[in-house]
C-alpha cells in the first residue's frame, strides 16, 4: 500500500512539473539574442557591398515565461522579466502583436533607405498606399471584416494622401453613421459597410482600429531587404550604414566587425531603444570591435516613468565595462555622427 502511495506521489510530482513547463505566466523573458550580419540581408541592384568587414544588427530574444524561465530570469545576469501588459497593448492578439512589430521594422527599413539613398545622391520617392491596420477593437462592427495586416485604400470611394486626412474624414461623420471601407485582405480587394462607433467614450466617431501610414518606396537603383523574421525598429541605424556602404568607393566597415543599434528617422536622427545592456552582451559574444549606441537625451517624462533612467550610451558603456568587453562603444545622435567616427578609424 505504501509503495502504491509513493508511486502515486511520484507520478503527481512529475505531472505537476510537466504542467508547470507548459503553463504560460503573464510575463515575458528577454535575454541577449543574436548579432546578425547585414550584408546577406541587403541587396541593391547593380551594386555590391564594399565591406571587407561587417555591419551587424543586434537582437533581443524574447519568449513567454513559464515557471522555470521566470525563476531563471530572477537569478541569471542580463535576463529581464517584462509584464505581459507592458509588452502587448490591451486585448492585443498574437497576430496583432506580430503585425505591429513587422510594421515598425518596415517603417525603420523605409527610413533607412531614404536616409542612405539621399546621402549617396540616389533617387528615392515615397508613394502613399493607404492605412495599414495594426489592430481592431474586438467589439467594433469593423471586427467582422477587418484584421491586423489589412490595408484600407479608401472610405466612401475617397482615397487619402495620409492617415491624418483619413482620420479627419472619419471624424467629420457621426457615431452610428455607416461608411464604405475599401480594403485589401491578403492582397484581395474587398469592400464592407462599417458602422462608426464612439472610440473614446467622448463621442468621437471612428472605425475602431489602430493604424499607421503604409508607404511604398520607389528607388533607383532597386533595393531589397530581407528582414521578415526580424521585428521592431531598433535596427534602423545599422541598416542605413549597410545600405550606404553599397555606394561609392569607401569601405565604411574599415575591415572591422561593427555592431550597433538605434532607430532612425527620415532626417537621419538616431533614437533610443530598449534592452541596450542585452544587446551589448550579444555583440560582445559576436566579437564586435565597435558598437554604435544612441546618445539620447533622457527627458523629464522618461524620468517620471523610470527615475533611474540614463541614456542608451551611458548604459552601454556601463555594461561593456561590467562584462570586461574590449568593444569600443561609440555615442551617436545621427547617421552622420556614425560616418564621422568611421572616418577616423584606421582600415585593417
Amino acid at each position: 500500500m505504501r509503495r502504491n502511495w509513493k508511486k502515486l506521489l511520484a507520478g503527481l510530482i512529475v505531472l505537476v512539473l510537466v504542467v508547470a513547463f507548459f503553463v504560460p505566466l503573464p510575463y515575458y523573458v528577454t535575454r541577449p539574442g543574436s548579432a546578425d550580419k547585414l550584408d546577406p540581408l541587403v541587396s541593391v541592384e547593380g551594386y555590391s557591398s564594399n565591406g571587407k568587414g561587417v555591419f551587424r544588427l543586434v537582437t533581443i530574444a524574447m519568449g513567454q515565461a513559464n515557471i522555470y524561465s521566470y525563476l531563471a530570469a530572477k537569478v541569471l545576469p542580463y535576463q529581464e522579466l517584462e509584464k505581459e501588459s507592458d509588452v502587448r497593448g490591451e486585448n492585443e492578439t498574437d497576430e496583432e502583436y506580430n503585425v505591429r512589430q513587422l510594421s515598425l521594422m518596415n517603417q525603420s527599413k523605409n527610413n533607412a533607405i531614404q536616409v542612405a539613398y539621399k546621402a549617396a545622391g540616389k533617387s528615392v520617392k515615397v508613394e502613399y498606399r493607404g492605412v495599414y491596420v495594426l489592430s481592431v477593437m474586438p467589439d467594433a462592427p469593423a471586427a467582422k471584416y477587418l484584421a491586423a495586416g489589412d490595408l484600407i485604400t479608401a472610405i466612401d470611394g475617397k482615397s487619402f494622401a495620409s492617415s491624418a486626412e483619413f482620420i479627419k474624414y472619419v471624424r467629420s461623420k457621426k457615431v452610428g453613421d455607416k461608411v464604405e471601407v475599401s480594403y485589401k485582405h491578403e492582397d484581395k480587394s474587398q469592400k464592407a459597410s462599417v458602422e462608426l462607433i464612439d472610440i473614446d467614450k467622448k463621442g468621437t466617431p471612428g472605425i475602431g482600429i489602430s493604424l499607421v501610414d503604409d508607404q511604398k518606396l520607389v528607388t533607383d537603383p532597386k533595393i531589397k531587404i530581407d528582414s521578415d523574421k526580424i521585428g521592431g525598429p531598433s535596427a534602423g541605424l545599422m541598416f542605413t550604414l549597410e545600405i550606404y556602404n553599397h555606394f561609392g568607393d569607401t569601405d565604411w566597415t574599415k575591415g572591422r566587425n561593427i555592431a550597433g543599434t538605434g532607430t532612425i528617422d527620415v532626417d537621419g536622427n538616431v533614437g533610443r531603444i530598449g534592452g541596450i545592456d542585452q544587446k551589448i552582451v550579444a555583440a560582445d559574444r559576436a566579437d564586435a570591435e565597435i558598437f554604435f549606441a544612441p546618445d539620447d537625451t533622457v527627458t523629464a517624462e522618461l524620468k517620471k516613468v523610470e527615475p533611474g533612467a540614463v541614456s542608451n550610451y551611458e548604459e552601454a558603456v556601463k555594461t561593456a565595462k561590467a562584462i570586461d568587453s574590449k568593444m569600443k562603444v561609440v555615442p551617436v545622435k545621427t547617421f552622420q555622427d556614425a560616418l564621422d567616427y568611421l572616418k577616423t578609424v584606421k582600415a585593417k
